[in-house]
């Protein structure tokens, strides 16, 4: 039933999609060629029988792991949940994903690589998805610089990206606290 009602209730994002995604990022983030936030998230779970370390996190409780990545307007666009509370960083979980086999595949109907506003000097340049350090560093996916005495330019960088990342950080928690109605 679920590989149904993904069909229709989400569908991969189409080229036109993504161009719309990278568009909205930008104007409302200042973020360009930004295809969307990843992270990837722990649910906790009561042990399943038999399971063994399988669903132990190292948060030192049992859960499945969550991977997801939110447009500019909160929307979730992919959803892969699942993986074993043992799956820690962002790298295992790019590896074992549909997405991350969807990126390394070049199966998810990206748009061409563009000129960023202002720096045509540079060429085209590819569009992204945004992260935190836990995720690889690839040319799809973007990720603060790392370290605490960066020169100003990869700070305002760090900065602009932790901005952007705040629609999936946001998203969780309005998810989260089901005190607070959703609008």
């Amino acid at each position: 039933p679920f590989a149904i009602l993904v069909e229709d209730y989400m569908p991969v994002p189409t080229t036109e999609d993504w161009r719309d995604i990278v568009s909205e990022f930008y104007h409302r983030w200042n973020f360009p060629n930004c295809l969307g936030s990843v992270d990837g998230k722990h649910l906790v779970i009561q042990a399943p029988n038999n399971s063994g370390s399988l669903f132990y996190s190292y948060k030192g409780t049992f859960s499945i792991v969550h991977l997801a990545v939110v447009d500019a307007k909160y929307c979730f666009r992919i959803i892969d949940v699942g993986s074993y509370g043992k799956t820690s960083d962002g790298g295992t979980l790019m590896a074992n994903s549909p997405f991350g086999n969807g990126l390394r595949n070049g199966t998810l109907c990206l748009p061409e690589d563009t000129l960023l506003p202002g720096a045509d000097h540079l060429g085209p340049q590819p569009h992204v998805f945004i992260a935190d350090e836990t995720f690889p560093l690839r040319r799809d996916l973007m990720r603060p610089f790392p370290g605490t005495t960066l020169p100003i330019r990869d700070r305002v960088f760090n900065y602009r990206l932790s901005r952007a990342r705040l629609t999936l950080e946001n998203v969780i928690g309005i998810l989260a606290n089901p005190a607070e109605p959703l609008s």
